[in-house]
């Protein structure tokens, strides 16, 4: 059963909007997208749109989201495509804080979703190399995260663990799911020594985006014009969201039945958005190497952690959803040399 939205109370959302400057308020709406956890609302007004929404409730704190708005603030003096922050009055801070909750007013930028053009994508790929540049340099005092999908004890623990938690009357013969796990915890294994084997270890860390897909964006006429989401900020070599950037614009699924996705990877999305990366901020033949390994790392972690919590892939059944990723893996592995060279 669907959990209900959260919504907005009359006095919660009167009292929260006498603190912005806002003008004459025509019309306010619900805005029905996102985590139904976080209220959130249009607001045209005379000042023009916005969107306004309160945090989930218990899962984040004043210095995380100070640390998230330092980022945007700073990405929006550089004109980086992104929907900027409205400061309170009268102290023009970026976040309300109000009985326990924090409160965010942005402008409202419109846009499409995603349309898996060659121009789309190197539209994206651009954008996530104009990123890494404008934050190569960037600090602060709040200690970021810095884990991700690479060479993780608790991802190769998930691995052995996806099979636990499968209904037990759609089971495969266990010789069969045996095969797919010891598949899969050896292709991780073998794909982070790899990319370690390249130097990412030495590589050097910068603040990067950690969820870089194409649901994070809006695009206007094939071009992104907003990167909408930046909660998943951390500390990381380039190279772990370039990589995932790269499997996000280039796998291919094909509905709720895992079965029926193709093994392939677009490879002509594959090489455009890596383009369109290295036309503002040159990829390494180090990093293009590594590239196709942490794109099967990424892959499996994004898989077995669910799995193994749940039994499940969102609605698909878990088992089949990792004998894909276990065809996958072993497709990019039969084409690690044209991927790596990509940029040929």
């Amino acid at each position: 059963m669907t959990a209900d939205r959260e919504k907005f109370g009359a006095e919660e959302l009167a009292i929260c909007l006498s603190h912005y400057d806002l003008g004459i308020i025509h019309s306010i709406a619900e805005f029905a997208r996102g985590s139904r956890r976080s209220p959130k609302t249009t607001i045209d007004c005379e000042k023009g749109r916005f969107l306004f929404k309160r945090r989930v409730r218990g899962r984040e704190d004043a210095a995380k989201v100070a640390f998230t708005h330092q980022i945007q603030l700073m990405l929006a003096a550089q004109n980086f495509p992104l929907p900027h922050l409205l400061g309170t009055r009268p102290d023009n801070n970026s976040m309300l804080l109000l009985g326990g909750n924090i409160y965010e007013m942005f402008e409202f930028i419109a846009g499409t979703n995603y349309d898996a053009s060659l121009e789309a994508t190197h539209s994206s790929g651009r954008i996530l190399g104009l990123y890494h540049k404008l934050l190569a340099g960037f600090r602060s005092d709040y200690k970021p995260p810095t884990g991700s999908y690479h060479n993780q004890p608790a991802i190769q623990q998930a691995v052995r663990n996806s099979i636990r938690n499968l209904p037990a009357e759609k089971l495969p013969p266990a010789e069969v799911m045996s095969t797919v796990v010891q598949n899969l915890d050896e292709a991780y294994r073998n794909c982070a020594a790899q990319a370690n084997g390249l130097g990412l270890e030495k590589w050097g860390l910068q603040i990067v985006h950690g969820d870089w897909h194409p649901g994070n964006m809006l695009f206007r006429e094939k071009h992104v014009v907003a990167v909408i989401d930046y909660d998943t900020a951390r500390l990381q070599q380039r190279v772990i969201d370039l990589a995932n950037g790269a499997l996000q614009h280039s796998i291919i699924g094909g509905g709720d039945d895992p079965t029926r996705w193709p093994e392939y990877v677009d490879e002509a999305r594959f090489k455009r958005f890596l383009r369109g990366y290295d036309s503002v901020n040159v990829v390494s033949v180090a990093e293009l190497k590594a590239i196709p390994y942490l794109m099967c790392e990424a892959m499996i972690a994004e898989a077995v952690l669910p799995i193994a919590a749940t039994g499940s892939f969102g609605r698909m059944e878990g088992f089949p959803f990792l004998q894909m990723i276990d065809r996958k893996v072993k497709w990019i592995f039969s084409h690690l040399e044209t991927l790596q060279k990509a940029m040929d």
